[in-house]
């Protein structure tokens, strides 16, 4: 039981950074980004090139990398995204095609060997008799900080109120003069910068390799499902029951049957509840 506890706390903290940008983005600027696997591998090869082949120290590499995904998020938001925001299936198809050219290019610089980012933490800890990498409790740790300093930042900054207005009423906050262009740069800024941060934690236990921003997508998408679109409160709930179910299949059957968990979530909940737990137009 204190296996479970634990090692599905720290899944969970991965899925909720994951799944809490992913649904930021779509509270806010009303879109799906299928890219956003791809911030999630960009943030793990980033720190990975930077200390192996660059000799940077690890959390310079780190934080360079969050910020350069961050960047590149705001970029593809901008030059390929905003031009075609009224059409979603124009953004489904251009946010694929992203994925698809970055996963390539990972392949062409980096091949397809799986490649190992350093542990911030190489010590091993033990509680309630269970022996921990210190990695994994530094992961939970910080995808606990990342997204308490997200919600205090929009629930007390200035920013944070023109997040809010526009995923309320975009017309309106355009109107008392909020600049909503801006505002959706800022948020798929966030939205990137918190995938990279959940590939660089995850990096030193999880596998890295051109395809993993297939998995993550997946698993944020089957989140904010179960969690409700544009709910960030239901997508940390969602994202920490997943990691549990996951994580007691894993344990009682087979980690070969992990996978199956949050499909068959989002198929019930898309047939139960289809606006999902805490579904509503807000962000927050």
């Amino acid at each position: 039981m204190s296996e479970i506890l634990i090692f599905g706390a720290v899944t969970g903290s991965i899925y909720a950074m994951l799944a809490v940008g992913f649904t930021l983005i779509f509270g806010v600027a009303r879109i799906l980004n299928l890219a956003h696997g791809s911030f999630y591998a960009l943030g793990a090869y980033g720190t990975y090139a930077l200390t192996s082949i660059a000799g940077l120290p690890l959390w310079q590499a780190a934080a360079l990398s969050v910020f350069a995904v961050a960047i590149f998020g705001v970029l593809v938001e901008r030059i390929l995204i905003r031009p075609m925001r009224k059409s979603q299936l124009a953004v489904l198809m251009i946010s694929l095609a992203v994925a698809l050219i970055v996963e390539q290019m990972l392949f062409l610089v980096f091949g397809s060997e799986y490649r190992n980012v350093p542990s911030f933490i190489d010590d091993k800890f033990t509680i309630a008799g269970v022996d921990i990498a210190g990695q994994r409790l530094l992961t939970l740790a910080v995808g606990a900080v990342a997204i308490g300093a997200l919600y205090l930042f929009i629930q007390t900054s200035r920013l944070g109120s023109a997040i809010l207005a526009i995923s309320q009423d975009p017309e309106a906050a355009q109107y008392m003069g909020i600049p909503a262009d801006r505002v959706f740069s800022l948020v798929m800024a966030l939205s990137a910068a918190l995938a990279a941060l959940a590939g660089i934690m995850a990096g030193p236990f999880l596998s890295v390799n051109p395809s993993m921003h297939l998995l993550p997508l997946v698993k944020a998408f089957a989140i904010v499902v179960v969690g409700g679109l544009g709910s960030i409160p239901g997508s940390i709930l969602a994202a920490f029951m997943l990691g549990y179910a996951e994580t007691l299949v894993a344990y009682l059957v087979s980690t070969s049957w992990t996978e199956i968990v949050s499909v068959l979530a989002t198929l019930l909940m898309l047939v139960l509840r289809p606006a999902g737990m805490f579904g509503r137009r807000a962000a927050f």
